[in-house]
């Protein structure tokens, strides 16, 4: 399941639900027998102390400061050329204070390409509030708090991403951001898309953010490029009912990259599990395989 470092490098993004419980459930051999050059990992859910060793990976993280909640890492083969977390490299875009210490971004240059890899756990949010039902939510009414928060999120987070691509591109790099970005894109992101979109992370305010941020000269969704224009990949199902045996799900985990190494994929897998019983977390691994960069 490897790749070659001479003719291909492959990325993957995997939203761990908690790095422990994915441990439990066969983590370890997943990323031994995938055997990616870079692996993006979200929602770690444990102190610095509790993630482990990788073997055969350097490993930068930011676990964040609320406990049991969010954590960022990137692994890669060979130790990054440089870290920056948004605790050491506080976020330049004005919004974004409030979550700096949650451990929710972290991006990494990587030494042995032209590549700055960047790792993000999008906050949840929540319905506006004239949408809102009491009986008919899972969670209590809150006036639209959390989809303000995220909304405050992603106005900033769209200033901030389009820097940090601009200084990858300035100092000879391409960028990639990957990440659960808890959005789904277009209904073909989304199984059952009518009924999406009075949802989370399929709200018109969410996409049209999404698009916002795509361009051909900005960032590339690299795995619709690849996909093409049709239902899929999915990457998140939920645990309850028979939605991972019957496939209904949403694609929120995301892989944009700079139109230069969007170029370069050349093929995109999701590590779906055969059955409920193997799952490694509610999210699958999202791997995008590239060519290797020219000389």
């Amino acid at each position: 399941m490897g790749s070659s470092v001479a003719d291909t490098f492959a990325v993957a993004t995997f939203n761990v639900n908690g790095i422990r419980a994915s441990r439990r459930r066969g983590f370890d051999q997943w990323l031994r027998a995938r055997s990616a050059d870079v692996v993006a990992l979200q929602e770690l859910r444990c102190p610095a102390a509790d993630v482990g060793p990788f073997p055969g990976y350097s490993a930068a993280v930011d676990v964040g400061s609320v406990a049991g909640r969010n954590g960022v890492a990137v692994l890669t083969r060979v130790p990054a050329a440089a870290v920056r977390t948004w605790v050491t490299h506080p976020p330049r875009a004005r919004g974004l204070g409030e979550f700096a210490v949650q451990g929710r971004y972290i991006e990494v240059d990587l030494a042995d390409r032209p590549v700055t890899v960047a790792c993000l756990y999008l906050p949840k949010g929540g319905l506006p509030s004239h949408l809102q039902r009491p009986g008919s939510m899972r969670e209590q009414p809150d006036g639209g708090v959390k989809y303000e928060r995220k909304q405050r999120f992603l106005a900033a987070f769209a200033r901030e991403v389009h820097r940090n691509r601009l200084a990858a591109l300035s100092a000879g790099r391409e960028f990639v951001l990957t990440g659960d970005l808890n959005i789904a894109h277009t209904c073909h992101d989304v199984t059952n898309w009518r009924a999406a979109r009075t949802m989370d992370g399929f709200l018109p305010a969410d996409r049209e953010w999404f698009s916002s941020i795509l361009g051909t000269r900005r960032l590339v969704d690299v795995v619709r490029q690849v996909h093409g224009d049709r239902p899929g990949p999915l990457t998140w199902w939920s645990w309850a009912g028979q939605s991972f045996a019957k496939d209904v799900g949403w694609r929120v985990d995301h892989q944009l990259a700079t139109p230069g190494l969007a170029r370069l994929a050349t093929s995109v897998v999701v590590d779906k599990e055969p059955s409920p019983a193997e799952r490694l977390s509610d999210h699958a691994p999202l791997v995008v395989t590239y060519s290797a960069m020219p000389d």
